[in-house]
């Protein structure tokens, strides 16, 4: 699968991710992961003193890394058969102009621009929550470096919301998170993703389901 998992923080976005990590290793199948396009990067930059250099950045150059990794990873989406991109270029088009490089006024790229590059069987999953949820999940696991204060909740919920419906990705679902395990998550995705799979992944999928069943014969 070419996955896109996109969502205001707190959503779910980095635990549905590595749910389906687990389960690809557990079924045979190696996704190629990229969960790191907030700033600062927590995925590859492990040492506090790297984030917080990348934090301070100049915006000017804050936007321009921004942009060219998303270019590259746009090759990465059309080059892995089975990838997940946490975030992506949608959560820049919120997260940068607002939060990364205010003073700049605005995407040198557009969202559209992004998506005439994407394969056709690229899959979109929004991830969403209630606002009472969102600000529990906050104190309950607050991140080290977070992104939307408690303020911005609404708005970028409106955001994303507006993102979805405005993409050109044609395989798209919404899951709604508020009352989810990360258990039921995953087994919600892989319900709901089904009807969007292209012929190759939804062949995946049934073998990966006579397996089980014959494992638990």
């Amino acid at each position: 699968m070419r996955l896109i998992l996109v969502g205001m923080e707190y959503t779910g976005k980095s635990t549905l991710c590595q749910g389906l990590m687990d389960w690809g290793h557990e079924n045979g199948i190696h996704h190629h992961l990229d969960d790191h396009f907030s700033i600062p990067d927590c995925q590859m930059l492990k040492s506090e003193k790297d984030q917080q250099v990348m934090k301070k950045l100049p915006e000017v150059l804050k936007e321009r890394f921004q942009r060219f990794q998303i270019a590259y990873h746009v090759r990465l989406i059309n080059k892995y058969e089975h990838i997940l991109l946490g975030g992506f270029h949608i959560e820049e088009s919120i997260y940068g102009p607002k939060y990364y490089y205010p003073s700049l006024g605005r995407l040198a790229e557009t969202t559209r621009a992004w998506e005439e590059g994407l394969p056709s069987d690229t899959i979109l999953v929004h991830l969403t929550a209630d606002r009472d949820v969102i600000v529990q999940r906050m104190k309950d696991d607050p991140h080290r470096y977070q992104v939307m204060p408690e303020s911005d909740i609404e708005e970028m919920q409106e955001a994303f919301d507006l993102e979805y419906r405005r993409t050109w990705i044609k395989r798209k679902f919404v899951i709604d998170t508020s009352e989810m395990t990360p258990e039921g998550l995953l087994e919600v995705f892989l319900r709901e993703s089904i009807p969007h799979l292209d012929t190759r992944d939804l062949l995946i999928r049934q073998a990966q389901s006579a397996s089980s069943s014959s494992a638990k014969r």
